[in-house]
């Protein structure tokens, strides 16, 4: 096995406006790691998580997953092994009920349906939402969307999940709700967010971005609780 299921080296992007959102990144995520993302608002995180999954392209360097150069002729294999879970899950839920919802990607992969059907009841089940399968999404409330979202995603039995601030839509009980959730999940995470306790509680590992280039990296603890690198990232007043 690989020791990295993801790997960057000397990642940049630029966007058409000439603003570079990623500046010779490079690191390392190994195989069944919880990783933190944070950084103040425009630090790269959404594009970090855009790159890993070839939305966009890198301007300079490279993007591994599983060893496979993210770039177009890779990227049927790329979206297999990363589930995207968005910050709003109604860019997610657009089919007529929940059951619907997690079968659309396995079907789109031409899985038959017994095989659909397996995959998408133990979506429901792993995020404790089987209950709801013949819900519409639209009648969801918004913890209950975001399990659905990540249902979606388990369904297409990937191995990396990432995840782009997963809270910011949650009450306090769907946020407790949520993190019990992920951390019950033996997946590789990849989580961006300014919720820096729910960093705290989910994530091992945390990468910190400052203006688009690696601040810090390390044990979540020891990062989220260093005053003076937080305050400098821009990430406590």
């Amino acid at each position: 096995m690989r020791e990295s299921i993801i790997e960057a080296k000397n990642l940049s992007y630029t966007y058409p406006d000439g603003v570079k959102a990623i500046d010779d990144v490079s690191f390392r995520i190994g195989y069944g790691d919880s990783v933190g993302i944070v950084g103040a608002n425009g630090a790269g995180k959404s594009t970090l998580l855009l790159l890993m999954l070839g939305v966009i392209l890198p301007s300079e360097g490279e993007i591994l997953v599983e060893g496979l150069k993210v770039e177009k002729k890779n990227l049927p294999e790329i979206r297999q092994a990363i589930g995207m879970i968005f910050q709003d899950p109604d860019d997610q839920l657009f089919m007529g009920t929940v059951y619907e919802d997690c079968a659309f990607g396995p079907r789109n992969y031409g899985l038959d349906e017994p095989e659909v059907e397996k995959r998408v009841c133990a979506a429901l089940e792993a995020v404790g939402i089987s209950h709801l399968k013949e819900r519409s999404p639209l009648r969801l409330s918004g913890g209950e969307k975001r399990a659905a979202a990540i249902a979606t995603a388990l369904a297409m039995n990937p191995k990396i999940l990432a995840m782009d601030e997963p809270t910011a839509l949650l009450d306090p009980r769907s946020r407790r709700r949520f993190i019990g959730q992920i951390n019950a999940l033996g997946f590789t995470k990849i989580i961006a967010s300014h919720d820096l306790a729910m960093i705290l509680d989910t994530c091992k590992k945390t990468i910190v971005l400052k203006n688009g280039r690696i601040a810090a990296a390390g044990p979540t603890r020891g990062l989220l609780l260093d005053e003076k690198l937080m305050k400098d990232c821009l990430l406590l007043t």
